[in-house]
Formats: C-alpha cells, sequence, structure tokens
C-alpha cells in the first residue's frame, strides 16, 4: 500500500527560502548579495552556523559562492562539483557558474559585467577575506557599484539558523604533543621581534590548535574549534565561547600565560589597539571584517603566519605518528573497498 509524503521537497525549501532572500535584498535596497563559503576563520569546512551557502542554495559541496539578483541566482564552483551541482540544483531556479581552472573568482568579473553603475553589492565581511574583499571593492568602484558588507541578510531570513558549537575542548598533550606549548609561543614571539611586530592577531582555527596546543570538535571531522587569539610579547588571549575550556586547561594555559576572554570580543579588542602596537596579521587568513575592527591608531604589517611554516617542519616523532597513521587509514581504505 502506497503513503503520501507532504513534507516539502527539498527544492520546494529553496525556492521559498530565495524568495524570503529576495525580500530581505529589496527592504535594504541590495541589488546583489554574496554568499561565500566561508566563516569569520576562513576555514574549507564549516560549522553549520557558516553554511549559509549550502542553506541557501541546496549544494552541499564544499567550495562555491552563491549570488543571487532580483532576476538571477547562480552558484559558482569548480569542476570536481560540476556533476554534483547540477544535480542538487534542478528545478531550484538557481544556475551552475562553472569556475574554470584559475578563475576562483571569476565571479567578480560577472558582478561588474552585470550589475549596474550606481547599484549595490553586499556581503557580510566577517566572512570575507581580505583578499578577496579588496578585489571585489577594486573592481566594483571602478565600476561605480557600491560594496556594502555592514549586513548579513542570512540572520534576517534564516529563521532556524544554528547555534555556535558548544563542543569541549581538550589538550593535544604527551606522547602526540612532542614540542610543549612555551617553546611554540617562544618561537612565534621570535618571529613577531624579527619583523618588528609586538603583538599578532591569529584566527584560523588550524593555526591556533598548533600554537596553543589545543583540539577540538566544533568542525566535522576537523580536530579544531572556534577561536581568535591574540598574542603579545608577555601575554596571549585566546577569545573562545565560555565553557568550552575545562577548569583544568585553563589552569595550565594561565601557567603559560595565556588568558580566556569571550569570543565575541576579538572585534572590540583590536579596536583598543593603541599607538604603541605594532600588529602582525596574515592577509590570506584574516576576515575584512577583522581586520577593519583594528584601531586607526596601531600599526599593522602584514606577513605569513608564523604557524604556516612551523606546522610544516615535523619532528623525527611526529614523523612516525603520521606514518602510523596513514597506515591504519591505508588499511581501512583497503578494507572498505574490499
Amino acid at each position: 500500500m502506497s503513503t503520501t509524503n507532504n513534507s516539502p521537497s527539498p527544492t520546494t525549501n529553496v525556492t521559498e527560502r530565495l524568495a524570503l532572500l529576495r525580500a530581505a535584498m529589496r527592504r535594504h535596497r541590495i541589488d546583489a548579495f554574496i554568499v561565500p563559503s566561508s566563516d569569520p576563520h576562513l576555514s574549507e569546512y564549516l560549522p553549520t552556523r557558516w553554511q549559509g551557502r549550502e542553506w541557501i542554495s541546496g549544494f552541499t559541496g564544499s567550495a562555491g559562492t552563491f549570488i543571487a539578483t532580483d532576476t538571477f541566482a547562480g552558484v559558482w564552483t569548480d569542476g570536481r562539483y560540476w556533476t554534483q551541482a547540477e544535480s542538487e540544483l534542478a528545478g531550484t531556479g538557481i544556475a551552475l557558474m562553472q569556475i574554470r581552472s584559475g578563475g576562483s573568482v571569476q565571479y567578480i568579473d560577472w558582478l561588474a559585467e552585470n550589475i549596474e553603475p550606481g547599484q549595490t553589492v553586499a556581503s557580510d565581511f566577517r566572512v570575507l577575506g581580505l583578499a578577496t574583499a579588496r578585489l571585489l571593492s577594486e573592481t566594483l568602484a571602478a565600476r561605480g557599484i557600491t560594496l556594502r558588507t555592514d549586513i548579513d541578510l542570512l540572520d534576517e531570513v534564516w529563521s532556524t539558523r544554528p547555534a555556535l558549537p558548544s563542543h569541549p575542548v581538550f589538550e593535544h598533550a604527551p606522547p602526540y604533543a612532542h614540542t610543549p606549548r612555551s617553546d611554540k609561543l617562544a618561537q612565534a614571539r621570535a618571529e613577531m621581534a624579527r619583523l618588528g611586530a609586538n603583538a599578532h592577531f591569529i584566527s584560523t582555527l588550524d593555526d591556533i590548535a598548533y600554537l596553543f596546543n589545543l583540539r577540538g570538535a566544533d568542525v566535522s571531522f576537523n580536530p579544531v574549534f572556534l577561536v581568535h587569539a591574540l598574542l603579545r610579547m608577555e601575554s596571549a588571549t585566546l577569545y573562545v565561547q565560555a565553557g568550552k575550556i575545562p577548569h583544568d586547561v585553563r589552569e595550565r594555559l594561565h601557567i603559560d600565560g595565556v588568558e580566556l576572554a569571550p569570543y565575541e570580543e576579538a572585534a572590540d579588542a583590536l579596536a583598543a589597539l593603541c599607538a604603541e602596537t605594532t600588529l602582525q596579521v596574515d592577509p590570506r587568513h584574516i576576515t575584512a571584517g577583522m581586520r577593519a575592527a583594528v584601531g586607526r591608531e596601531a600599526h599593522v604589517i602584514e606577513a605569513v603566519n608564523s604557524t604556516t611554516l612551523a606546522k610544516s617542519r615535523k619532528t623525527v616523532a611526529e614523523a612516525a605518528h603520521v606514518r602510523i597513521t596513514m597506515e591504519q587509514d591505508g588499511a581501512a581504505l583497503c578494507e572498505f573497498f574490499a
């Protein structure tokens, strides 16, 4: 005997969400709205709160950019996902825009060609990479198009948007962590001194997890947690949700000169930096929103995060752990194939 399923189809959900977004765009006089696959840490794999491109379009691939105007909607993604995107976008009214090799920001060219001078493009600069925001701003300004970055329309239309993840943080300890946190912090400060900086702001989750020997579970299949870090010559502050770091871990962090502050206060801390501060930031790994928050009196040095190179240098013991892990991974894959 057959049964009737009265639940809305995924296509219906996407169509309704797109209608809500366009209504919000009209209220705010926005002619095009961009939803990147990103979060405030420019992560590749995202906590559910920032899976807005997937929510609005129905496309579940890990990379892509969604743009909506009043008459057009499209997802730009690369060749890994074309077949998947064709299937998931079918019937939604959202077009697949194929990114060819080397054209990861070709949607910016599309905006310059299809948005009229005097119109407004918007995106939330809290999740927009600094380098991308600079290119977007320059390209649109040359066409007389306004770029608005102070609004997140998803907050207005996504009524069931997930909260920040609350999974606990734990220490990455011996025998797997072979370099103490204090040594890693000392190495980072030595690089700051070489560059002439006395403060260093880091947002990338893997860099912070490495530097502070901490791990978490805020992102599926990634041992990281949501956090920003402000490193100074004599102290460090982790901006993390209250209750995520257990008391015993907090005490050991305190011994190493690491204090905790609320996650949402990271931008305020940057705004409060004084004229005596020379701040190091990595322009490829900071959002436009966080860069804009830096106090005008502070001097900024743009340089690659020192942890980028440090993570690549494995000790003999660390290399041995990598080999063991790959052996286990290979065995599991062979078992699955068999």
